[in-house]
């Protein structure tokens, strides 16, 4: 009886021990597992910070915690691209569009000068560019490296969009001016800046010129320019210039500001992806940029103006099918992104956060918005059409007058007790 008391003991010890042996075994290469998933994950990250951040000339320290390398002109990321790898810079368009500098010397004079918060602590050399340095934080806020610095499809808005579901399935609201119906070479606003609050992290708000081409299926080109908030992209809430391309659609081509091959910059001035300062307060200054995107008729690059005095550079036409030619639709105005917390409606600003009828000082506003032509001349835009998803949550207003030209209202609060 003892000793078969004993063998049970014992085997009762030994199945223990094994049931031990075989779970920290399987603990071990769970965590051996994850291990190397992150630390796979850690290299990626550091390849394409690698990638993205070249060799510096200078290094400025912004204040708002920025750092700017100035980057040889010819080392920027635009020539990883395999087709750029030979690419002579085009240092300057072969053509502005016509009535470019003549049109608009009132706004001109009284517009508030516009800079950017880096240019503080110093500037650029000729020959270099300055590139925001993308921190390892602003890569691990992405769903993935991947993904990082890239819009989630389905956010054009498309005003004959005949999927009434499209808002509730992007998450993407607009209020937005637009022209569609002829060829287009390019467009140009001048665009009030606040700062839009934001109340998601991964919600943005912006206010930018789409130039369009092709359809709104998988095979969308896109060039966009304007400015935003995006904590998600920048990791804070300051209002910043920005452009993103695209030709696919948003699946696999294409990025903000210099986060990929494609952009062309020669300016030494200003930097994509930088803050811009100062912002228009309610019932208080104003402040304004102008942006102006257009195709060079003699090489086709399409290129892009800040202000009156910054060419910044160029898209190469090679990045496009559509716009390779011209674009079939431009829009202006204004977008958020709406993940609708706790199952209502965002609370994040469009504009200034108040309604077009507002007004000026209060509601934020495109004015002496224009086309270019098929022969590079800057027209009053023909048939303006207006677009929004939810008028309740963000609206947009046209007008026409003297000194403005084509000029819209547009913007909201989001959730209000009309927008639930």
């Amino acid at each position: 009886m003892a000793a078969g008391q004993l063998r049970r003991a014992s085997s009762i010890s030994i199945t223990h021990v094994v049931f031990f042996l075989c779970l920290w075994v399987s603990i071990s290469l769970t965590c051996a597992a994850r291990f190397s998933a992150a630390s796979r994950h850690k290299l990626e990250v550091h390849k394409h910070l690698k990638r993205l951040n070249k060799p510096a000339v200078r290094t400025i320290q912004s204040p708002d915690g920025d750092i700017i390398d100035c980057v040889h002109i010819s080392h920027q990321p635009a020539f990883d691209h395999p087709f750029l790898k030979n690419h002579t810079i085009q240092m300057r368009p072969s053509y502005h569009p016509e009535g470019l500098f003549d049109e608009n010397k009132i706004a001109r004079e009284r517009s508030n000068p516009i800079t950017q918060l880096w240019h503080l602590n110093g500037k650029c050399p000729e020959g270099t560019i300055p590139i925001r340095r993308t921190k390892m934080d602003d890569i691990l806020r992405a769903s993935s490296v991947k993904r990082y610095g890239r819009k989630k499809g389905r956010s054009i808005p498309q005003p004959r969009s005949a999927d009434p579901d499209l808002v509730n399935e992007s998450g993407h609201q607009h209020a937005i001016a637009y022209v569609e119906g002829d060829r287009y070479y390019g467009a140009k606003a001048t665009i009030n800046v606040w700062d839009p609050s934001i109340q998601q992290p991964n919600e943005f708000s912006l206010s930018q010129i789409w130039v369009l081409g092709g359809s709104f299926g998988e095979d969308l080109n896109s060039i966009e320019a304007g400015w935003q908030v995006s904590p998600d992209l920048y990791g804070d809430n300051n209002t910043r210039l920005f452009t993103y391309w695209t030709s696919d659609a948003y699946q696999a081509t294409g990025c903000y500001n210099l986060l990929c091959s494609g952009f062309i910059q020669i300016n030494s001035e200003i930097a994509m992806g930088a803050s811009i300062s100062p912002v228009s307060a309610y019932r208080n200054s104003q402040y304004d940029i102008s942006i102006l995107v257009w195709k060079d008729p003699k090489e086709g690059n399409w290129w892009m103006q800040f202000g009156n005095d910054y060419v910044l550079g160029y898209w190469p036409s090679f990045l496009f099918s559509y716009l390779a030619d011209s674009a079939s639709m431009i829009e202006w105005g204004g977008e958020v992104v709406n993940s609708e917390p706790d199952g209502v409606h965002t609370s994040t600003q469009m504009g200034s956060g108040h309604f077009p009828e507002e007004g000026f000082g209060r509601a934020s506003y495109f004015r002496n918005i224009q086309v270019v032509d098929d022969s590079n001349n800057l027209k009053a835009p023909k048939g303006v059409g207006t677009f929004t998803e939810q008028s309740n949550c963000y609206d947009v207003q046209t007008g026409n007058n003297g000194d403005w030209g084509h000029y819209f209202y547009y913007g909201g609060p989001g959730r209000n007790s009309n927008c639930p």
